[in-house]
């Protein structure tokens, strides 16, 4: 075993946990998730069968990534959000065919207590913030806010926020790694090196 896991945890027959990753108390990880390189999965958090986690996530206490999910690498769960994946359940309906992919794209952050509707792709480097709801797609570097979430601004890889307009044509640097992002409508793309 080439991962940390503490002696409370439950790790199913072939699940798949790669190499560094630490699994704190009470977690549940199901026979068929595929976990990367270098991921924490804090205190009572459960990964169901169809779930892959990229390397180096980060997935903070009671958090629960059911069937259907996926998280690139370097994504941040925030304590207590919460992953869905059946869109109008019923306790007396089975809906286990019915289920909707949900992709969370490299480097996104997804804030504590915040809910991610089934069927939705958060971009890269999204910012969602605490207890927001998103029911749509994010836009890559988008900063969304509110139940429903909309988007208020625009957040680079470091993770702080850019002095641009939703819209329009502009440009700016990041104070803190010197990285370029220019905006193209309402696109946002970071300038290659």
């Amino acid at each position: 075993m080439n991962y940390s896991l503490h002696p409370s945890a439950i790790v199913d027959d072939g699940a798949q946990i790669g190499e560094g990753s630490r699994i704190w108390h009470f977690v549940h990880v199901c026979s068929g998730a595929r976990i990367g390189k270098g991921v924490s999965l804090g205190q009572n958090v459960f990964v169901g069968n169809k779930v892959s986690i990229g390397d180096k996530c980060k997935i903070q206490n009671n958090v629960s990534v059911y069937d259907n999910v996926t998280l690139e690498e370097g994504v941040f769960c925030g304590p207590s959000m919460v992953f869905t994946n059946v869109y109008n359940p019923r306790s007396l309906i089975e809906r286990k065919n019915e289920y909707r992919d949900t992709l969370i794209k490299k480097g996104a952050t997804l804030g504590a207590n915040c809910t991610i509707v089934c069927g939705v792709t958060v971009g890269e480097y999204a910012f969602v913030g605490a207890g927001a709801v998103i029911n749509k797609d994010v836009k890559p570097y988008a900063l969304v806010v509110g139940v429903p979430a909309r988007q208020i601004g625009w957040i680079s890889e470091f993770g702080e926020q850019l002095d641009l307009p939703l819209e329009g044509r502009a440009e700016t640097v990041c104070q803190y790694t010197s990285a370029r992002y220019i905006l193209n409508g309402s696109n946002l793309t970071k300038q290659a090196k």
